[in-house]
């Protein structure tokens, strides 16, 4: 018997590297929703593609006429200088699925949340620190955090079968080209001159397939209504990722300083793992400079 699993947001990058991990197990029949349409020569075989803004309600019900087993929601807008969409899809959107799938007899729900939703809280940062939305800066740490007691609430008053992960910078092949590690190697292949922050920033990156298999280990937990940070077992400086693949491609200039941190950005952005440890037995770990490498391999293809 396979079982139907809806996967939101299954043409975005985590989306679709988890799609493919799902497919490995061939476990489950697999719908994919997502607002905007693909051409069918990228959509991947054996997967079933629902287009739908999550944010219209209506239109949302009638797509998701059909037995749901599982959930995983990675939907959301990339662009979160577009207030008015980030909240809608993070936030909004979230409350309508929610909605249609009280009706259903789901096993388990993943909400895909975020570090943002901690703010300016001293890492590592625990999953128990009490936060206020009042008290985050960003739109999309709000809305993620407003889904986050959405959900909540939702376990506490009807047993809603909801786990919550809290992910960290998850980077690999097929990111937008806007990000971080993305941005560092397109000008270090053009081998350009490019303004940085001073990089002193501590952040916490996984490779997006660590991040697939950890993700589908979720679904099994016998835990619901509880958060969970999901990370890697190192953090690292941004100044030392840069560096990394500017050594590894040999190429590039990045010109630290130039560039001044958003008021909304946090200095130190680390999990306290403690909890991942005792729930999650997952003993690979792609290493930085491997997983670098891989992807450093995608842009130049």
């Amino acid at each position: 018997m396979k079982y139907n699993i809806l996967v939101t947001g299954g043409t975005g990058f985590i989306g679709k590297h988890f799609i493919l991990e799902l497919l490995k197990k061939k476990k489950f029949k697999i719908f994919s929703l997502s607002k905007k349409k693909i051409k069918k020569n990228v959509q991947i075989k054996n997967v079933k593609y629902i287009f739908c803004k999550i944010e219209n309600k209506q239109d949302l019900k009638k797509k998701l006429n059909l037995k749901i087993d599982y959930v995983v929601n990675f939907a959301g807008h990339i662009n979160h200088s577009e207030t008015k969409k980030t909240y809608k899809t993070h936030y909004i959107g979230l409350k309508n699925l929610t909605e249609i799938l009280l009706k259903k007899d789901i096993k388990k729900f993943l909400q895909i949340g975020s570090s943002v939703e901690y703010g300016f809280t001293k890492s590592p940062q625990k999953e128990k620190s009490k936060l206020e939305v009042k008290k985050i800066k960003s739109i999309y740490g709000k809305s993620k955090l407003l889904s986050t007691n959405h959900l909540l609430n939702l376990y506490k008053k009807k047993k809603f079968p909801v786990l919550i992960i809290r992910p960290y910078l998850i980077y690999g092949p097929g990111q937008k080209s806007d990000r971080l590690i993305p941005i560092t190697i397109l000008n270090c292949l053009k081998n350009r001159r490019f303004d940085c922050s001073s990089g002193e920033q501590l952040r916490n990156f996984m490779y997006v397939k660590d991040f697939s298999k950890i993700v589908y280990k979720c679904f099994f937990l016998k835990i619901n209504g509880e958060i969970l940070n999901i990370g890697s077992s190192k953090n690292y400086t941004v100044k030392f990722i840069i560096n990394k693949i500017k050594k590894i491609i040999n190429k590039g200039f990045p010109n630290y300083g130039k560039i001044k941190l958003r008021k909304d950005e946090p200095f130190y952005l680390s999990p306290d793992l403690n909890k991942f440890k005792k729930f999650i037995k997952y003993r690979y770990e792609t290493p930085i400079e491997k997983g670098l490498k891989k992807t450093i391999l995608y842009y130049k293809n």
